[in-house]
């Protein structure tokens, strides 16, 4: 197959077609090598397409805290006072960069996350 760019949804199947054939290629091999120009070239093409949003910070944090079994006085040590933890979890109060770091540190939430207006 010719590998060429994806510019519309015909090529963009067509793509998903083709790399469905020759999806078990070898490295090194000529198909090995068009499975992995085409896979470069997909991604590109949802990345432009279909982007996923980040998570809303908040939503993020009482999602770790579920994971994590946290309850709210647990984040208010990782953040400050329990005052806080509740504004922050309300919306109230915005994260400051420090309680970003510790959010970070300890619920290992990405920062690109926590950085997010909300």
């Amino acid at each position: 197959m010719e590998i060429k760019p994806i510019k519309t949804e015909q090529d963009y199947n067509q793509a998903l077609e083709r790399l469905e054939v020759i999806f078990d290629a070898k490295k090194g091999t000529k198909e090995g090598d068009e499975l992995e120009v085409l896979g470069i070239l997909i991604e590109k093409y949802e990345d432009d397409h279909f982007p996923i949003d980040l998570p809303d910070p908040i939503e993020a944090i009482k999602f770790r805290m579920e994971q994590m079994n946290y309850s709210q006085n647990d984040l208010a040590k990782v953040i400050g006072l329990k005052s806080r933890a509740s504004e922050i979890l309300n919306k109230k109060r915005k994260l400051s960069l420090e309680m970003i770091r510790n959010l970070h540190e300890t619920m290992k939430i990405p920062t690109e996350v926590l950085i997010q207006p909300y």
